[in-house]
């Protein structure tokens, strides 16, 4: 079974949940349990700097829940997920207009992480010499009025290792918000540092400049969206603003993979997921994932995961792990 809702109805869940929440004074805590109709979990939202919110999240749901988000401006937001769907990345969503899309909540799919949510002129205070500015490394994480940036650094050990601190601190009252104030900072740190390089130049590749970067992660951002149907390469870079050849170059270097590669491996998970839920048959997951031949889908998925789909359907484990495998 599938929930749609809309925002509004995702808001009006969360307000009931808001009324049984617990608050904790001395840290400036709120603790909600996720609504009843939706699943089992909770949220846990703690003002750990003026204007600086902390998200700890840690929720199952029942059945698959989509939302549908319309354009609206989002904050700047940093995002680690410890257990969940996508656990490779970490996730910078630069303050700005937000597109419109739809947010996916897996079934019986448990999540876990961490979100940090600030006005991006916060982010100039924490640089002294920068006269409350943001510096220029950073300009892109604020559009104003322009569609925001969205960024995916990858989630290294030591990002882990300071959500997970978060996660567990062991502290309580004054104690506990020192903590996580020193823990915050340097989980934005580490999510910002791969943007630099040197005394400030921008990062991953120093042939690309940020604003190509940022066009190529709003590439990825398009394809995600909309991967049961992908526009062409060139529908693509159309886009998004550059050419197909930046595209494809810019893609291989900012993602490892190729722009082909990352869409049979995001239809492949999307798949396997689909099919470890046991509700559709294997032709219907290929016709929901873009595959009109099922000889193609079959052998694609056996490719990433070393089973077939039907062996998948029912229960049998893959043999391949998560590795992604290129095409």
């Amino acid at each position: 079974m599938t929930i749609i809702l809309t925002i509004k109805e995702w808001e009006q869940l969360w307000a009931e949940a808001e009324m049984n929440s617990q608050k904790n004074p001395e840290s400036n805590e709120f603790i909600y349990q996720v609504p009843r109709l939706l699943g089992k979990g909770y949220m846990r939202d703690i003002e750990v700097y003026p204007h600086l919110r902390l998200s700890i999240g840690d929720c199952e749901y029942h059945d698959n829940v989509l939302m549908k988000v319309p354009e609206y401006n989002h904050p700047l937001q940093f995002d680690v997920e410890l257990l969940g769907v996508d656990t490779d990345d970490t996730l910078i969503s630069g303050a700005g207009v937000q597109r419109s899309w739809t947010v996916k909540n897996p079934k019986s799919q448990r999540s876990v992480g961490v979100g940090i949510h600030m006005p991006p002129e916060l982010l100039g205070t924490f640089f002294p010499t920068a006269g409350g500015e943001i510096p220029s490394q950073f300009s892109l994480l604020a559009k104003g009025n322009d569609w925001q940036t969205m960024l995916h650094p990858k989630k290294t050990a030591a990002v882990h290792f300071v959500a997970q601190q978060i996660i567990n601190c062991p502290y309580q009252g004054i104690a506990k918000l020192m903590y996580l104030q020193v823990r915050v900072l340097e989980l934005i740190r580490l999510q910002l540092t791969p943007m630099l390089v040197d005394q400030g130049g921008v990062q991953p590749s120093p042939r690309l400049k940020a604003e190509t970067i940022a066009r190529i992660h709003h590439a990825k951002e398009i394809l995600h969206s909309r991967i049961e149907n992908p526009p062409s390469l060139l529908e693509l870079s159309q886009l998004v603003g550059v050419s197909d050849r930046t595209l494809r170059r810019g893609f291989q270097e900012l993602f490892g993979t190729t722009v082909f590669s990352y869409i049979t491996n995001q239809r492949m998970e999307w798949a396997e997921e689909l099919l470890r839920q046991g509700d559709l048959s294997v032709a219907s997951v290929a016709n929901k994932v873009g595959y009109s031949n099922l000889g193609h889908f079959a052998a694609a998925f056996r490719r990433r995961f070393g089973i077939t789909p039907g062996k998948c359907l029912l229960g049998n484990k893959s043999v391949s792990g998560s590795k992604a495998v290129s095409e």
